[in-house]
């Protein structure tokens, strides 16, 4: 099962997540196809989407996450709103990223959504993320996100990452960094204990001081067919059914979910009351 532990540690100065993805990671193989080099960096996307969307604090709140390969040679976009509904896709990516942007989308539903991009430094999500918040938010936040994927079999997706909240004691910095030393190998420590687990043996003695909040994230695409024909109406009639006179039907596919919608003439005349 997917987790997502959150709670404020070391004098309520840090804010601490802990995440267990393996499933959503699994599903996303599963969906996808995946190679599993293309599927351990798409789970770690996948991983820091769960992350940020469990930051978000707007019922409307939503996130999407962006790279761009620097050659041209993978694209990989995953997105998630305020329930844990995670999705995402990569084209390409068998031979991993080689530099690239990533850019980041906050959107609170309620003003301008926040739009950050800094440059891949490498193929790891935990450097990337760090960097992300380091430039464009101004936080500074400690990532360690792991991925293990043998012959198609998501083994372990997950981490730990650590925000310094305004203000903090040096003191507490100290703790999170010691903290973090825990987690080089994520993955690992991931397939060895769970999300619980982690939450008992490291930070156990901190949330008997504080209250931590467990939710669970999930793949879950939001495409419905009802959402396609919102989508394809305002091309209007007359061009629908050209492209069904051209094509035979008018097809949608779905990157998130891998699923094809067809609407055939008649279903075009529908949606048009004819």
């Amino acid at each position: 099962m997917n987790k997502l532990y959150k709670a404020l540690v070391y004098d309520r100065e840090v804010s601490l997540s802990v995440l267990e993805t393996t499933d959503l990671v699994q599903q996303a193989i599963k969906i996808h196809n995946l190679s599993d080099t293309a599927a351990e960096i798409l789970g770690g996307m996948l991983t820091a989407c769960a992350y940020m969307a469990g930051c978000l604090k707007s019922e409307k709140g939503a996130v999407s996450l962006t790279v761009k390969s620097g050659d041209g040679s993978a694209t990989v976009s995953v997105s998630g709103d305020i329930n844990g509904h995670i999705r995402g896709y990569i084209d390409g990516g068998e031979n991993g990223l080689k530099g690239g942007t990533l850019t980041v989308i906050k959107d609170d539903g309620l003003f301008r959504p926040f739009i950050g991009t800094c440059e891949l430094r490498c193929d790891d999500v935990s450097e990337n993320l760090m960097q992300y918040f380091h430039q464009s938010e101004q936080i500074e936040t400690a990532v360690a996100i792991g991925v293990t994927v043998k012959n198609g079999k998501c083994l372990a997706a997950g981490g730990v990452v650590m925000q310094l909240l305004p203000n903090t004691h040096e003191e507490n910095m100290d703790k999170a960094e010691q903290a973090m030393q825990g987690f080089v190998n994520a993955a690992q420590v991931v397939q060895s204990l769970g999300a619980d687990g982690i939450m008992e043996k490291f930070f156990i003695k901190e949330t008997e001081k504080t209250a931590s909040y467990l939710t669970f994230p999930a793949y879950k695409c939001n495409c419905s067919r009802k959402k396609i024909e919102g989508v394809i109406l305002p091309l209007g009639l007359n061009e629908l059914l050209k492209i069904c006179d051209e094509q035979g039907a008018v097809s949608v596919h779905c990157h998130y979910c891998n699923t094809d919608y067809t609407f055939a003439k008649a279903d075009v005349l529908k949606l048009f009351g004819k």
